[in-house]
């Protein structure tokens, strides 16, 4: 399968300057439809509510949105106090990935030498996540293969990780994605997910279209399939990497990786380098997205809970480092239980 998650469209839009298209991943597998977002209100809008989501996707977005902003800003008349505000929001709507930020940060110090210039770097920066993911999902394909030292593996997926969270390709799905193209999946236990479950709706969407086998299962079910040795390996994704190698991901991890430890399964995080957060020492700093109630209390608009119970729906929990068997990007393999950090040993650029 070959889908595009988020894409800048040229000669389309409102001026024929081109818009950012994303893919409304609230609606799949039911629809697919297209999103032309062209205003700042649209972009914050639709990373809120996961319409594009996934930390390499984010950052895309984040880089992207300051294209959105300024188009905006030309056509409407803001000053510049106001351009910098609106890019602002695009890079604080979501707290816990650093790579939303990231990307906004990455191409807007280019502002000054125009529009082409921001656009040509957030083109270059969707390029070379693609890039980046099929080289971690090699090096993380290779890594499993040689420590479980089976030729065909069952694996165990939590959340979304895909090409549907990326500018293509995938991370964790995309190393499962390589060693499919090896031969050498056997099984795949995809977590449903909450919140929204991201595993059952784009996981197995992704899965099928490309002929994985697979099952989705509910997340509380995730410890008993791992210490029944029905997996070799959890591959997940990551939305922060602490300098010690905590490991921040969508909520239901950290039990995945307490399984995975308890069994001797080894827990693999799959991510690009700019996901890693040098600056945050370790997982506690990390801020945890805590979003509506009424997604735990509710299902399709029913109310499920009684009219007086509260929902507590963090988004996203952090994994000790101990607890991380790998972490995979496009620099190499690390091993943060063996006691490797990202700090330690990043290599040079």
């Amino acid at each position: 399968m070959t889908v595009r998650a988020i894409e800048w469209v040229p000669g389309a839009g409102t001026d024929g300057r081109g818009v950012l298209r994303i893919l409304d991943q609230t609606v799949l597998p039911a629809s697919t439809t297209y999103l032309d977002l062209e205003t700042v209100d649209a972009l914050v809008a639709a990373i809120e509510v996961l319409a594009v989501r996934g930390a390499p996707a984010l950052g895309v977005a984040g880089a992207l949105g300051v294209v959105v902003a300024l188009d905006e800003g030309r056509r409407v008349g803001w000053d510049a106090g106001r351009l910098d505000f609106e890019i602002d929001r695009v890079r604080n709507a979501r707290p816990t990935a650093v790579n939303l930020a990231w990307g906004v940060d990455q191409v807007r110090g280019l502002m000054p030498q125009g529009r082409e210039a921001v656009l040509r770097a957030a083109l270059e920066l969707a390029a070379d996540d693609e890039a980046a993911n099929r080289e971690l999902s090699r090096q993380a394909a290779d890594w499993l293969l040689a420590r479980t030292g089976r030729d065909r593996l069952r694996i165990l997926t939590h959340c979304n990780a895909g090409m549907l969270a990326t500018s293509a390709w995938g991370t964790a799905l995309g190393v499962v994605r390589e060693l499919h193209a090896r031969g050498a999946v056997e099984f795949v236990y995809a977590d449903e997910t909450r919140p929204l479950l991201q595993g059952a709706r784009l996981t197995a969407w992704e899965l099928a279209a490309d002929g994985i086998p697979h099952a989705v299962q509910v997340d509380s079910a995730a410890a008993s399939t791992i210490l029944r040795g029905l997996v070799d390996c959890a591959v997940v994704g990551a939305d922060r990497i602490a300098a010690n190698g905590d490991v921040a991901n969508k909520i239901g991890t950290l039990g995945v990786a307490l399984a995975c430890h308890e069994a001797g399964v080894p827990l693999l995080v799959a991510a690009p380098w700019s996901t890693v957060d040098l600056a945050m020492a370790d997982g506690a700093g990390i801020e945890v997205e805590e979003r509506a109630g009424d997604e735990v209390t509710t299902l399709a608009g029913v109310r499920t809970a009684p009219a007086s119970s509260a929902g507590f729906n963090p988004a996203f929990d952090v994994t000790p480092a101990r607890f991380v068997a790998a972490v995979a990007t496009e620099r190499g393999v690390i091993e943060p239980a063996a006691g490797q950090t990202p700090g330690d040993t990043a290599p040079p650029a």
